[in-house]
């Protein structure tokens, strides 16, 4: 069960560092080619990127929780009918 929480805390630091990153970077930058008004190219592609791990960090910290505490309830469970 400790790996669980290591993989939880472990994508929750990557997602605070690639928000922080974004909204330091990339602050008025839409993550998509349209825009009302032109925006570099580096710069809606950096957005992109940092919004894509954002996202996948955000989901890895999801899902690892509920499978972490999913886990832990079956333990106390266990130990309990025990």
């Amino acid at each position: 069960m400790n790996a669980g929480w290591k993989i939880f805390l472990l994508s929750l630091a990557l997602f605070a560092i690639a928000f922080g990153a974004e909204r330091l970077l990339v602050p008025d930058i839409v993550p998509i080619g349209f825009a009302e008004e032109p925006q570099l190219l580096l710069s809606v592609q950096t957005a992109f990127v940092l919004r894509a791990i954002e996202l996948i960090a955000g989901s890895v910290a999801a899902i690892s929780l509920v499978i972490t505490l999913g886990a832990w309830v079956r333990t106390r469970s266990t130990r309990s009918h025990a």
